[in-house]
C-alpha cells in the first residue's frame, strides 16, 4: 500500500509542478485535464498522509511497548496500537475504492434522451412520467435541467424528449440509468382493467466539450424552419427552430426549445457532439476489453434494467436483483436508493478487477 501511495505522491507533485507552467495553462485542453487529475490525485495523497500517521503511532507504540521499562506507557501505548490498528483498517478499505481508475466522464454533464417504445399511448405516459422522475430527483440533488426538445404524446407525456442535466459529478450518478425501463399498470385508455406492459428507453451521454470531440462541421447541414406548436405569436414567423443532419452517419438532431435561433444551434451542436463522442467511446472500449467499463452502468442499451410495477407497489432493478416496494416515492423522484446500490455493485466489481495494483 505504501508504495503504491508513493507512486502516487510522485505523480502528484509532477502535475503540481505542470498546472503552473505557463505552457499548460495556456492550452484549454491539457490544463483542464491536468487540473481534474490534480484534484482526484489530492484525495488519495491527503489519505495517505493519514494513514503514514497510523503506521507511525503503531511503530512508536511497539518501541514503547518492547522497552517495557515504563508499566504506565506500556499501558498507554497499547490503548494508541489498538486505536491506529481500527483506524488503519478503515484507511485501508477507503484507500483501496479511491485507487480504483476512475471513469473521466463521471464529472461530466448529461444529455438525457428519453423515447417512448413499446405500448403505445401508455408507453408515451411512461416516458412522461420518467421525464418527471428524473426533473425531481436533479432538482433535489441542486442539478439544473434544461429541455432541448420534445415530441408530444396523442394522449400525454412523450413521444421523445431530450434534455440537459447540469451539475456535479452528473455522469457519474445518472450513467446507471440508460437502458430500457418497463412499466406494468393498467393504462389510463384501458376500459377492461386489465394490466398492460409498455417501455420507455433511456440514453444518457457524457456532455461533449469541444475539445473532447471536434465536429467537423462541413459535414454537418443546418436546416433552419419555423417552430410547430405552442410558443407565442413569433413561433410560426420566425425561422428559429434548427435541425442538423449529420451527414457521415445520418443522425438527426432537431431543437426549437429557444426563440434564439442561435440558442437553439448551440444546444443541437451539444447533443450532436455528445451523441458522437458516446460512438467514439463505445468503439473504444469493444476494441479494448480490459478498458470495458462496469456491466452495471453500461450494458448492452436495449436490455430491460427496470420495472415498475403498479399493482404490487414494487420497482426491481435486474441487474442487480434489488426489489423495493416503495413505487409511489421512487416515480416522484425518489431514485437515490437504487443509485447507491448500483453504484456500490459497480465499485465491487471494480475493486475485484483493480486488486493487483494494491
Amino acid at each position: 500500500m505504501l508504495e503504491k501511495l508513493q507512486i502516487i505522491k510522485q505523480r502528484f507533485d509532477e502535475v503540481n509542478d505542470l498546472i503552473i507552467q505557463p505552457d499548460i495553462i495556456s492550452d484549454q485542453k491539457r490544463y483542464t485535464k491536468l487540473m481534474k487529475e490534480y484534484k482526484d490525485l489530492k484525495l488519495i495523497v491527503d489519505k495517505g498522509v493519514v494513514y503514514k500517521e497510523a503506521l507511525d503511532n503503531i511503530s512508536e507504540a511497539e518501541e514503547i511497548i518492547a522497552d517495557g521499562s515504563d508499566a504506565e506507557m506500556v499501558d498507554m501505548a497499547k490503548m494508541q496500537q489498538e486505536e491506529a490498528k481500527e483506524t488503519i483498517d478503515k484507511l485501508e478499505e477507503e484507500i483501496r475504492f479511491m485507487l480504483i481508475p476512475k471513469d473521466p466522464d463521471d464529472a461530466k454533464n448529461v444529455v438525457v434522451e428519453v423515447r417512448a417504445g413499446t405500448g403505445g399511448d401508455e408507453a408515451s405516459i411512461f416516458a412522461g412520467d420518467l421525464y418527471r422522475m428524473y426533473s425531481k430527483y436533479c432538482s433535489d440533488k441542486g442539478w439544473r435541467v434544461d429541455i432541448v426538445s420534445t415530441s408530444d404524446g396523442t394522449s400525454g407525456g412523450f413521444k421523445e424528449i431530450i434534455f440537459e442535466v447540469s451539475g456535479e459529478d452528473v455522469y457519474g450518478t445518472m450513467k446507471f440509468e440508460a437502458g430500457v425501463h418497463r412499466v406494468q399498470r393498467v393504462p389510463q385508455t384501458e376500459t377492461q382493467g386489465r394490466v398492460h406492459t409498455s417501455a420507455a428507453t433511456v440514453m444518457v451521454l457524457p456532455e461533449a466539450e469541444e475539445f473532447d470531440y471536434e465536429l467537423d462541421m462541413t459535414e454537418v447541414r443546418i436546416e433552419r424552419t419555423t417552430s410547430t406548436g405552442p410558443g407565442g405569436q413569433s413561433v410560426n414567423t420566425t425561422y428559429s427552430a434548427i435541425k442538423l443532419h449529420h451527414e457521415p452517419t445520418g443522425m438527426i438532431v432537431s431543437c426549437q426549445d429557444q426563440k434564439s435561433s442561435h440558442k437553439n444551434l448551440e444546444k443541437a451542436l451539444k447533443v450532436l457532439r455528445s451523441r458522437l463522442y458516446d460512438l467514439e467511446l463505445a468503439k473504444q472500449q469493444a476494441a479494448d476489453s480490459e478498458k470495458r467499463k462496469s456491466m452495471v452502468s453500461s450494458g448492452d442499451r436495449s436490455a430491460k434494467i427496470r420495472t415498475y410495477n403498479y399493482p404490487q407497489g414494487r420497482v426491481t432493478d435486474h441487474r442487480i436483483g434489488l426489489t423495493l416496494y416503495d413505487l409511489s416515492n421512487i416515480i416522484n423522484g425518489d431514485i437515490q436508493k437504487i443509485i447507491d446500490e448500483l453504484m456500490l455493485a459497480e465499485n465491487t466489481e471494480l475493486l475485484k478487477a483493480n486488486d493487483d495494483v494494491i
